[in-house]
């Protein structure tokens, strides 16, 4: 706003002076438009150091300052009877907006009394004779041209501040959006967790049936019952390995250090656990992530991730294509099947909670748990639909939010 100030205060000066022929004090108009010019460069310095954080008495001091300056203009160009004059209301305008409630008032008080003032003092203009009988008519074209500046200004500031108020409503929804979402997710954990504990005794009841099953020997005279025994015992062993990654996610039985790996063991081991797991028909996988690093392995992204390969497996048991590659500073694991796809609807509402087509309790939990992970890590989920049948899923990591703790630390540990 003080940059087109300036530039209509020089075009207007540029028109008085030499279009009207009427004589103004340039050397001092000149000062005024430059101390504007030092106090806008001054105010770009400031905002570059300190960022985008403004208080009320720094636009209040602003604003005096504009006051200030119009006013001396007013001054050496005729006072009261400059039609300019009604530029003071655009600054009055500009701090109901902007500044606190007093702060307007006093805004307010001062440029009515700085009106009184130019009323008789100020220094009058020499006008030419061929304009000194028609100044009704000259002060209509200026207060026109006053209305003008003022109507453009007006809607250039309006519109600002009104886009601002949209991208702070924005924000505003995006962050309670959040915010209902992360309490989704706790309140997910505390019923995981508690479904953990619960899970953990019946678990281990069966164990030790099974176990006392095979050494019964009516069970021991069938071989085949016996495999079964077994096949159901290391089931109900891959269960108390879940419940105990559930509960070692929720940082209650974890009290060891973080874990340090490599981005390219990590990712292998994860992949041959969940193949063991699922077993899938076909997997082709690649890991192309190079130059290795070094990263703190999360239980919690395992999780996810499996969670994106469960996904695929589903919608594709014959294949699923794990690649795995350096995008710069990121992590990129591209998961595709040849499934059927997502729907747009789905691929609208990515990461939304129980948006599935699957149609069970709970569908799309999957999904939404991955987003919110890679949210809080800086990374994203992506999401497409191949041109040659199935989907493509792409989790991209920073490398910094997967890396170790400082050595400084680890050092004073191991001393």
């Amino acid at each position: 706003m003080r940059w087109l100030a300036v530039g209509g205060q020089v075009l207007t000066i540029l028109i008085v002076q030499w279009g009207l022929g009427i004589a103004l004090p340039l050397t001092e108009m000149a000062m005024v438009i430059a101390l504007l010019v030092l106090l806008n460069l001054a105010s770009l310095l400031r905002h570059h150091r300190r960022g985008a954080e403004v208080s009320n008495a720094e636009l209040f001091a602003a604003l005096l300052f504009d006051v200030g300056a119009l006013t001396t203009q007013l001054y050496l160009s005729g006072g009261a009877t400059n039609p300019f004059i009604s530029l003071y209301l655009l600054q009055i305008g500009l701090a109901a907006v902007l500044l606190e409630r007093w702060s307007t008032w006093v805004l307010v008080a001062l440029a009515s009394l700085c009106f009184i003032g130019l009323i008789g003092l100020h220094r009058p203009l020499a006008l030419p004779v061929a304009l000194d009988d028609g100044v009704p008519r000259l002060y209509i074209q200026g207060v026109f041209i006053c209305f003008l500046i003022a109507a453009a200004l007006l809607v250039v500031f309006i519109q600002r501040i009104s886009r601002n108020l949209r991208v702070r409503d924005e924000n505003l929804a995006d962050l309670r959006q959040r915010a209902v979402e992360e309490d989704h997710i706790v309140r997910m954990g505390l019923l995981a967790s508690g479904a953990a504990h619960e899970l953990g005794t019946p678990l281990s009841t069966l164990s030790v049936i099974l176990g006392d099953w095979l050494r019964m020997p009516v069970f021991k005279a069938q071989p085949q019952l016996i495999q079964e025994i077994g096949e159901m015992q290391g089931q109900i062993d891959r269960c108390k390995t879940i419940v105990s990654g559930i509960l070692m996610s929720s940082g209650e039985t974890r009290g060891e250090n973080p874990r340090r790996t490599t981005v390219r063991r990590f990712v292998d081991d994860l992949m041959a656990q969940w193949q063991s797991h699922q077993a899938p028909a076909r997997l082709d996988y690649v890991n192309a992530f190079a130059p290795d690093a070094v990263i703190v392995s999360d239980p919690a992204l395992k999780q996810v991730i499996c969670n994106i390969f469960d996904n695929a497996l589903e919608a594709s048991p014959a294949r699923v294509v794990v690649r795995v590659e350096r995008r710069e500073d990121d992590l990129a694991i591209i998961v595709q099947d040849e499934g059927p796809g997502f729907s747009s609807e789905i691929l609208a509402s990515l990461g939304k909670p129980y948006r599935s087509t699957k149609g069970r309790p709970g569908g799309g939990l999957g999904l939404f748990l991955v987003s919110n992970v890679m949210r809080k890590l800086g990374g994203t989920l992506s999401a497409q639909n191949r041109e040659a049948g199935g989907a493509c899923v792409t989790v991209t990591l920073p490398l910094a939010s997967l890396s170790p703790v400082k050595a400084p630390r680890e050092s004073r540990h191991d001393g």
